[in-house]
């Protein structure tokens, strides 16, 4: 699994920390950091709960496209 730039990002422009999202949508800072890292797929569930706490879409923090897979 490839890193998630954009999710850092999109919680990164709205000033949060990871601690910050993950008590937002009731998982922990690791939970956050595993996602991000690539470490970890997260469900339907939770990837919807990120989105709209980041109020960014799924396709604008979970889709991947040709460009994403070769950073």
């Amino acid at each position: 699994m490839n890193k998630n730039l954009k999710l850092k990002s999109a919680r990164a422009a709205k000033d949060m920390s990871q601690k910050d999202l993950a008590e937002a949508i009731g998982v922990t800072r690791q939970t956050i950091n595993a996602i991000e890292n690539g470490d970890y797929n997260p469900s339907i569930k939770l990837c919807i709960s990120i989105c709209k706490v980041l109020d960014k879409s799924l396709n604008d923090i979970f889709w991947e496209d040709d460009n994403d897979e070769n950073r």
